[in-house]
């Protein structure tokens, strides 16, 4: 497109000899000082803090346009999607200050980052300072001095299919997002969103839980025994056959809980046969059937991309992607590593160089092979950088150089890059494994065979600077694999003694949930979305409410459930996992100039030539949606779940046929607790639920003093009392109308009253020592009864005792100080509460109150996490760092995993930013 490329001769390098200032833009205050460490004197670097214009929210067009062609997305898309630009109110004083800067400029160098997005941002700060200077494109992979000089001598214009895929994948989410999520609001509840990844994620993480709910376990049972030699020597073997037919193991059976069909051939050992036959095998001499040693080759990994990053920190460092990419951020604009948004695993032969040079020099000249190792892209159509994510420069720092230069989180990441660039340019780890067979008779003449196998590493080779570590495995455990596992010297025939034979059950287990990890490794596997987008998909399905995090798996609510099936029904092209990756290499295309992008958008939205039915067709015509359906899952039979304004909760037919106000059959309905994850919900758990319910609403007695009934309920987050505050009669309502002041406008007539409002009842959560069952009128009236007046201190100042989220406490104006237990509540005295208070507020180690939960040493620091409660609500500290807990997370949620992550989100988000003050710019710029 012509507008998206500057004229040829602000792009084209000058060789002349200019003497006066030269401005570089970057995108980031880090990344700016950074570079100017390595530019002279007339070099000024100034950072424009990432895109200065974007497309606004409709409602923040101008009047005059809110009812034009770009009124609704800020893009016309009968006019070949032109889009609306807006430069925010918080980037006008930078676009000033870099125009001011560019007044006193000879020369202007975008040198933004060398993906889409920041051909974007150096196109988009092109378009608005409108440079007058010759004007050239600055890109790098990394921020070395050598690398800033490579970049100075090779500048190119701005890439304009860059720039026309980052704003058609901008205008494409755009499209998307703001013509299905009303769907959503309309049907499902408001404030969801639907994204072009997001959506697919999400499905990816219900899918999941579905195959949990349909999963249908099957027990199966095998022997392990431990046989010994003639000189003692033991070592331990499992049961493979009876009788010359294998047994089963978990992977021969089906997720309905039966075996394979191509897996008939197998044995299924039940509890008494794996018994009887461990019974009858106790002491029986075993033969020697067959040794096999076969030699044991494993070569090493790909230096990291984006992906494989944030799949090895998570399992390694315990890291959210969130925390990799902010971590990872901060050590490439510091100089530290190369770009981290990249699919490329190649290296450049510096890097090369640089891994084989330090290999050699750590680990000894053999540890490197003849040649480098060059490893083929992942991804053929690779969007970003083109080079791994590896240490900066063409010598690579140690871990141990830089140990002090970095915060824990920082030299952590940083380790772990090091060690993974340079292991992929050494040599295979080589060893043998060796596998033995014995047999034995029972008792009973059943013949079993056991086998044992065990690998021994004869040359470590990568493997003495890296292992990758497997999901669910820790780095300790991973070291124990790699250890050698040696048999005993065996020969063929050889007699062994079975020692110890025992029987053991085993039951399949359903398919694992997604992990952060797991699931940007399932997303790259689909090639879905690109690596500047796992990071912020993960996020964004987190913060809507659609997935949380238990331990580290990824668990998908109710509405998660609701809204995968209202866009599987009405819109399954676009939560399709073909079609989403089929968007992306599209985008690919355009990216290389193969694919226009105002046709691509148009078969997208309004229609293709081939008849494909473009989005805007397909929400125009959906017919009517049935919320009541979209919104009701079955999870047993007669029972479903139905996710409601409020919340999911369980509804079923009255099992005693018992009728409504209506006469009709009457609905039983019961709370789901909010920790209890879908696959939970058995039949079981489902009446325990019921039979819980069925006591919510039951009348404990009479309030004395107000002669209101006062009910037990069962909430969402647990039961509660409260007061039955009845309905107004019209005669009240009116009486409370008329003593409302009538109020006038300025023409004198009067303006109509609002209804009073409504009287809050007063509610009271249950002490952990009560239940639904036993809590009595008195208990409840207590309950009613807080916060409680204590008394006064010595200067006059109300004491209260009150009951909160996370324990009971008291409270004087904004001190607030922990009590010890719930009793304390309805016993301490003015004179003991003053006590408390005459004590210095402790903070920290020192609180009056124990830690509200404990959770071991963190990953990163090796400090001890606990959870206190603070002026502002609870929050997690290790003692160096705190971090607020989300009002969404109950304490009783909390997990050690949730309680690191967020240490580690605080840590990674660095110092306070201040913000910068903050027109209207006109979009489509055209040449």
């Amino acid at each position: 497109m012509a507008h998206r490329s500057p004229s040829a001769h602000t792009c084209q390098r000058s060789r002349s000899s200019v003497s006066g200032k030269k401005l570089v833009i970057v995108e980031s205050p880090a990344k700016s000082r950074s570079i100017a460490k390595y530019l002279g004197d007339d070099f000024i670097v100034d950072a424009s803090a990432g895109h200065i214009r974007d497309l606004p929210q409709p409602s923040e067009l101008p009047a005059d346009m809110k009812k034009g062609p770009f009124g609704k997305f800020a893009v016309d898309p009968d006019n070949g999607f032109e889009p609306y630009y807006v430069v925010s109110d918080s980037k006008k004083s930078k676009v000033r200050e870099l125009k001011k800067q560019l007044k006193e400029a000879d020369e202007l160098y975008l040198a933004t980052d060398a993906d889409r997005e920041g051909e974007a941002i150096a196109w988009h700060l092109y378009e608005v300072l409108k440079p007058k200077v010759p004007t050239y494109r600055l890109t790098f992979t990394e921020i070395t001095k050598e690398a800033i000089q490579r970049a100075m001598e090779n500048p190119r214009e701005i890439d304009s299919h860059l720039v026309d895929a980052q704003e058609t994948r901008r205008i494409l989410d755009r499209l998307y997002g703001y013509e299905i999520s009303p769907v959503l609001w309309r049907k499902v509840g408001k404030g969801l969103s639907a994204g072009r990844v997001q959506s697919v994620a999400t499905r990816m993480v219900v899918d999941r839980e579905r195959e949990r709910l349909a999963f249908v376990p099957a027990d199966y049972w095998d022997l392990t025994g431990t046989f010994a030699t003639g000189s003692a020597e033991t070592f331990t073997a499992k049961l493979n056959a009876v009788d010359g037919d294998r047994i089963a193991s978990g992977s021969d059976f089906t997720d309905k809980g039966e075996l394979k069909k191509t897996r008939r051939d197998v044995v299924v050992l039940t509890k008494d046969d794996a018994e009887s036959l461990a019974k009858g095998l106790t002491g029986t001499r075993f033969t020697v059937d067959s040794l096999e040693d076969k030699p044991y080759t494993r070569r090493p990994q790909p230096p990291f991309i984006t992906s494989t990053l944030q799949q090895d920190a998570a399992r390694r460092l315990r890291f959210s992607s969130r925390v990799t990419m902010q971590v990872a951020q901060r050590l490439y604009e510091n100089g530290y590593i190369t770009y981290m948004r990249t699919d490329s695993t190649t290296l450049s032969n510096q890097a090369l160089n640089a891994a084989r040079r330090q290999a050699s020099e750590l680990y000894g000249a053999d540890s490197v092979p003849e040649k480098p190792r060059v490893y083929s892209r992942r991804n053929e159509t690779a969007q970003e950088a083109h080079e791994a994510i590896r240490p900066a420069g063409d010598s690579f720092r140690t871990p141990k150089q830089v140990r002090n230069e970095l915060s824990a989180d920082e030299f952590k990441l940083y380790e772990l890059i090091w060690k993974r660039t340079v292991a992929s340019q050494m040599a295979d780890a080589k060893g043998f494994t060796a596998s033995v067979r014995l047999t034995g008779s029972a008792s009973d003449g059943r013949t079993a065979t056991f086998g044992a196998s065990g690998t021994v590493i004869t040359f470590p080779g990568f493997l003495a600077a890296y292992e990758e570590v497997k999901d669910n495995d820790d780095a300790s455990a991973s070291s124990a694999k790699a250890a050698d596992k040696r048999l005993p010297q065996l020969e063929e025939g050889q007699n062994l003694t079975s020692e110890d034979i025992e029987a053991k059950g085993h039951e399949t287990s359903p398919p694992a949930r997604y992990t952060e990890a797991t699931i940007v490794a399932e997303l790259e596997k689909r090639e879905i979305g690109r690596p500047s987008t796992y990071a912020p998909t993960i996020s964004v399905i987190m913060d809507r409410g659609y997935v949380t995090k238990r331990g580290s798996a990824l668990v998908p609510s109710w509405t998660a459930f609701s809204v995968i099936r209202l866009l599987e029904e009405h819109f399954g092209k676009y939560v399709d996992y073909d079609f989403t990756a089929r968007l992306e290499d599209d985008l690919d295309q355009i990216a290389r100039g193969a694919i226009e992008r105002e046709a691509w958008l148009q078969g997208f939205y309004l229609g293709a030539s081939t008849g494909e039915e473009g989005l805007r067709n397909v929400v125009e015509n959906l017919g009517e949606i049935d919320a009541r359906a979209v919104n009701t899952i079955e999870v047993a039979e007669g029972v479903e779940v139905r996710v409601g304004r409020y919340g999911p909760y369980l509804e079923r037919p009255n099992p005693d046929g018992e009728a409504d106000d209506k006469g009709d059959l009457k609905l039983d309905r019961a709370n789901i607790p909010a920790d209890l994850a879908p696959d939970e919900l058995t039949k079981a758990r489902a009446e325990e639920l019921f039979d819980q319910a069925a006591l919510s609403g039951r009348v404990l007695g009479t309030d004395p003093e107000t002669g209101r009934d006062v009910v037990v309920k069962d909430g969402r987050y647990g039961p509660y009392v409260t007061e039955v505050i009845p309905e107004p009669t019209e005669e009240e309502l009116q009486a409370a109308m008329d003593a409302i002041p009538t109020e006038y406008y300025k023409n004198g007539k009067p303006k109509p009253k609002k209804k009073p409002p409504k009287e809050k009842p007063r509610t009271g959560s249950l002490l952990k020592s009560m239940t639904l069952e036993t809590v009595t009128i008195d208990d409840a009236l207590k309950l009613l009864s807080l916060p409680r007046t204590v008394g006064t201190d010595e200067a006059g100042e109300e004491i209260l005792a009150l009951n909160g989220r996370f324990g009971p406490y008291l409270k004087k104006g904004s001190d607030t100080r922990p009590l010890q237990d719930e009793e304390q509540l309805f016993t301490i005295t003015e004179e003991e509460a003053r006590k408390i208070y005459a004590q210095p507020k402790q903070r920290g180690r020192g609180a009056a109150k124990p830690p509200l939960a404990e959770f071991g040493n963190d990953p990163t620091t090796e400090k001890p996490v606990v959870v206190k409660d603070g002026r502002f609500g609870p929050y997690v500290t290790d003692g160096e760092t705190n971090a607020t807990v989300p009002r969404s997370v109950s304490l009783e949620q909390l997990t050690k995993e949730q309680a690191y992550s967020l240490l580690a989100e605080k840590r990674a988000q660095g110092p306070a930013k201040k913000k910068a003050p903050g027109g209207r710019t006109r979009a489509a710029a055209k040449a």
